[in-house]
């Protein structure tokens, strides 16, 4: 009899993706190696260097990030789509990964990405495997998007944050799937029974900038622990423009992840609980992998179980 075939299913999450390099490390101390991998967004970022062969590279570099670093790859672009351009990201991914074609790649890879002109699932398996982790992390509003193919895409998240059915369709006769968007509603909001003081802009210069790209740009590089309290707060302490952005996305992605498991069940979820990472927290990579690690541990019985199953 043949040996059961796995699929994993790397969700999107933001910085919250490093997780999945805890699952992956814990899934192999357990003896378990995916046969197929399909991610989306920072989950096709991870998904991909695991196929590549590469994801201890990946995992040395980002445990040693600083902020600093994190913000040299943020190369502003508010003209063009989105915040940041992402070249300067992808050229350290490139680096560290290489750009291998995906039909090339030792374990089968997908990608998810979302055509922007019909909203369609584009499932990404052939071509550069830079340019489809680039298109998948095209998160709206952040990076800016990406034409391959005479098409503009954005990040997969939209429409399918946890690509169960990716690995379905590469054939996987189990899939564990790992969710990063457990927990999150509400958590970028501003809790009204606390006292904030007033960002530095206003605290020295009275008001702040009326220019928002001159307020966008010096929050991005004032620290990524602030740079959502850069963009000015009224005094009654409403949500700032990133506070807004980053729970819509929060709830978007909750809702979808919902509804697409409820039709789309994987055979077994791990939920990193990550909440308390910021969107844009790249920096915080030990966390995160310990997190996936500790979770998927967690769910070893059900694991071994599922591997032990006769296809």
């Amino acid at each position: 009899m043949r040996r059961v075939r796995i699929g994993l299913a790397l969700g999107s999450g933001s910085a919250r993706g490093w997780a999945h390099i805890g699952v992956i490390k814990a899934l192999h101390a357990l003896g378990v190696q995916p046969d197929v991998i399909a991610g989306c967004s920072i989950g096709a970022l991870v998904g991909g260097a695991y196929a590549a062969g590469h994801i201890d590279d990946l995992e040395e570099w980002l445990r040693t990030l600083r902020k600093k670093d994190v913000l040299g790859f943020f190369d502003v672009s508010l003209m063009s789509g989105g915040l940041i351009a992402g070249e300067r990201l992808m050229n350290f991914f490139r680096e560290y990964v290489g750009n291998a074609g995906i039909e090339a790649l030792p374990v089968p890879f997908a990608a998810v990405a979302t055509e922007l002109s019909s909203g369609r699932e584009v499932w990404l398996r052939t071509g550069p495997l830079i340019d489809a982790v680039r298109a998948s992390i095209s998160l709206p509003g952040i990076f800016t998007p990406v034409q391959l193919e005479g098409k503009w895409l954005v990040d997969g998240g939209l429409i399918n944050p946890v690509p169960v059915s990716v690995c379905r369709a590469m054939d996987a006769d189990v899939v564990i799937a790992v969710n990063l968007n457990g927990g999150l509603l509400g958590r970028h909001l501003p809790d009204s029974t606390v006292t904030r003081s007033r960002p530095a802009a206003v605290r020295e210069g009275g008001e702040p900038p009326n220019d928002l790209t001159a307020r966008l740009k010096n929050g991005i590089r004032s620290g990524l622990d602030t740079v959502w309290s850069q963009v000015w707060r009224s005094e009654n302490d409403a949500p700032g423009l990133f506070d807004v952005l980053a729970s819509a996305i929060n709830i978007m992605q909750d809702r979808i992840t919902r509804s697409r498991m409820a039709g789309e069940p994987p055979d077994l979820i791990i939920t990193p609980r990550l909440e308390h990472l910021g969107l844009l927290e790249f920096h915080r990579a030990a966390e995160a992998i310990e997190e996936g690690a500790s979770r998927t541990r967690q769910c070893a019985p059900g694991i071994l179980q599922l591997c032990a199953r006769q296809p």
